[in-house]
C-alpha cells in the first residue's frame, strides 16, 4: 500500500493509501453509504455505477466474499472504493476471497485509512461532489462527471431474458436491475420477461409492467420514458422502484430533482401514509420526485422520515404505484416486501 488521497472537485484532500497496482487518477462522482455491512450487495448494484462509494462503517471485509451467484450484478459497478479501515484478514463460511483480491481482480481502485467521519460531514454540509482517486499532490484539470452520459446504457441486459413459468407475465424493464428484485418476483407465481430499458414492448403481451432501479439522471432515459407513457393508456398494473419510481413520474409529466447528498444505506426510516406506519427501508439513490408537480389523479404515498422527500407514489384510482426504495432489501431489512405482494395482487 502506498500513499494517495481522494481529491474533490471543491478542493479538499483525504490522505490515505492504496494497492501500488493502482495507476490512477480515477474519476467518479464522491458518495456515501451509512450501512454497517452488505458491502458485496452494494458494490456490485447498478445503481451506484459512476460513483465512487465511501463506507461510513469504520471496518470493511471483515467477512471477505461470497460466490457471484450471491452478488446483485455480475461484476462490481462502482468507480472507486472509500473506506476508514480495510480487512486484512476475513472469516466466513461463504467467503472465496477477500474484499481487497476481489477489487484487485475487478480492477476497482479503492483509498482506505481516509477519514470518512470528515469526508460524510462535508458531503452532508455542501452535498455529493465529482472526485478523484490520485497520487497525494496530483493536479487534476477535469473532473469527470458521470451523470452528463447515459449510465442506463451500460448496466441494462443486452437482450431479452425469461424466467419462471408461472401463470401471471410480468414485464419487467431492465435499468440495472438488482438480481434479488427478480429473485423476490419469483417467489409469486409468475414468468418475467426481462427486457432492455430501451427496448419497445408495445407489442408484447403481460399481466403487469415492472420498472426497475438504476443509475443516474432519470431525464437522461428518454426512450424508456417515451415507452413508459405510451404503455400507460393499457391501464395493465405498473410498479416501480427507485429509478422505476423516477421515471413512472417523468411519463405522467412530473419531475425530478437532485438530492444534495442522496440517501443511500440500509436504514432508512420511511412512513407508510396508507397504513400510517413506519418501516426501515434500503436505498440508493441521488435523485427525488418533486410532489408539487404531481398530476391530478396522483398523490403521494410515502415519505422520507429525515427529510420528508416523496419515497413513493400512487394513482388514485388506477393500478400504478411506484416506490423510492429497495424492497427486496440485499442488503437490509424487508420491512417492505409487501409491495411486491401487492403488485402480484393486482395482476
Amino acid at each position: 500500500m502506498i500513499p494517495s488521497e481522494l481529491i474533490l472537485e471543491s478542493g479538499e484532500r483525504f490522505s490515505g493509501c492504496s494497492p501500488a497496482w493502482q495507476k490512477g487518477p480515477f474519476f467518479g462522482e464522491a458518495v456515501f453509504t451509512t450501512g454497517m455491512m452488505g458491502y458485496v450487495e452494494s458494490l456490485t448494484d447498478p445503481s451506484y455505477a459512476g460513483q465512487i462509494l465511501a463506507f461510513t462503517y469504520p471496518l470493511i471485509g471483515n467477512y471477505g466474499v461470497p460466490d457471484k451467484k450471491d452478488w446483485e450484478s455480475g461484476k462490481i459497478q462502482v468507480k472507486g472504493v472509500v473506506m476508514g479501515s480495510l480487512a486484512t484478514h476475513f472469516s466466513h463460511h461463504s467467503a472465496k476471497q477477500s474484499l481487497l483480491d476481489w477489487l484487485k481482480d475487478e480492477k476497482i481502485p479503492l483509498i482506505s485509512d481516509v477519514d470518512t467521519r470528515a469526508l460524510t460531514k462535508r458531503l452532508r454540509a455542501h452535498g455529493v461532489a465529482l472526485g478523484a482517486i490520485a497520487k497525494p499532490g496530483e493536479k487534476i484539470k477535469k473532473f469527470e462527471d458521470p451523470n452528463e452520459t447515459d449510465l442506463v446504457r451500460g448496466v441494462t441486459l443486452p437482450e431479452k431474458k425469461i424466467y419462471g413459468k408461472g401463470k401471471k407475465t410480468i414485464l419487467a424493464v431492465d435499468c440495472g436491475m438488482k438480481e434479488n428484485i427478480v429473485r423476490s418476483l419469483l417467489k409469486f407465481d409468475v414468468r418475467i420477461v426481462r427486457v432492455p430499458y430501451n427496448y419497445d414492448y408495445s407489442d408484447e403481451e403481460y399481466d403487469g409492467l415492472f420498472i426497475s432501479n438504476g443509475p443516474g439522471d432519470p431525464e437522461k432515459c428518454k426512450k424508456t420514458i417515451e415507452i413508459l407513457r405510451k404503455n400507460l393508456e393499457r391501464n395493465k398494473p405498473v410498479f416501480g422502484i427507485c429509478l422505476g419510481a423516477q421515471l413512472l413520474a417523468l411519463a405522467i409529466g412530473g419531475s425530478t430533482y437532485k438530492l444534495k447528498f442522496g440517501h443511500r444505506g440500509q436504514n432508512q426510516p420511511c412512513l407508510d401514509l396508507e397504513q400510517n406506519k413506519c418501516i426501515l427501508t434500503s436505498q440508493n439513490h441521488g435523485y427525488a420526485i418533486d410532489d408539487r408537480f404531481l398530476p391530478t389523479g396522483w398523490q403521494v404515498l410515502l415519505r422520507h422520515l429525515n427529510d420528508n422527500s416523496v419515497e413513493g407514489i400512487i394513482h388514485k384510482t388506477k393500478p400504478y404505484f411506484a416506490v423510492q426504495f429497495h424492497p427486496e432489501s440485499s442488503p437490509g431489512p424487508e420491512d417492505a416486501f409487501y409491495f411486491f405482494e401487492r403488485f402480484y395482487s393486482l395482476l
